[in-house]
């Protein structure tokens, strides 16, 4: 329960354009940069909007582009952004990146399903490694593409084992 719990959690608390500049905005942090450094006036970013952003044509991932101090003053208007998210007219929730990570919460919970159905004392194990699956997806853009392309295979061989062995099913309380 608390594997499920925790990967849940970890596939529907995604780190989005609106809880990035949320965190850039925070007044902790920037208390925290002005104390570890003499001035944060000259902040580069380095980021690649996906609306604004070119492909590389070699690699096909996203370029990144220099933004100046100024991108302090768009995150703290981006922050409150976020009561767009999941709606019609949010921006980025349009692109592959974001509709993957919304498409992914209902695949873990048919997945959760499965396992609670098939669930026995002798692949107990098993359903615990599948529904640690979320933990292997991190990054972001294409190094979380690459890294889910990897946790579904690994999905896709635990979860043929997972099958493979008809046994007779745990009762599960609900509590």
């Amino acid at each position: 329960a608390r594997t499920v719990a925790e990967n849940l959690f970890k596939l529907m608390a995604f780190k989005d354009e609106y809880e990035v500049a949320r965190l850039w905005s925070h007044p902790s942090f920037q208390a925290q940069l002005a104390h570890e450094f003499q001035s944060t006036g000259k902040l580069t970013f380095h980021l690649a909007p996906p609306m604004l952003a070119s492909r590389d044509h070699a690699t096909g991932h996203l370029r990144k582009s220099t933004f100046g101090p100024w991108m302090r003053h768009a995150f703290r208007l981006l922050r409150h952004g976020k009561a767009l998210r999941f709606t019609p007219f949010d921006p980025f929730g349009r692109t592959e990146e974001r509709r993957t990570e919304r498409a992914l919460i209902g695949q873990y919970e048919t997945l959760v399903e499965e396992l609670l159905a098939g669930l026995t004392p002798a692949n107990r194990t098993l359903a615990e490694e599948l529904a640690a699956i979320p933990s292997r997806i991190r990054g972001f853009g294409h190094v979380k593409e690459r890294n889910l392309q990897a946790a579904k295979a690994r999905e896709a061989e635990l979860l043929a084992r997972f099958r493979a062995r008809p046994e007779q099913p745990v009762l599960v309380a609900a509590e």
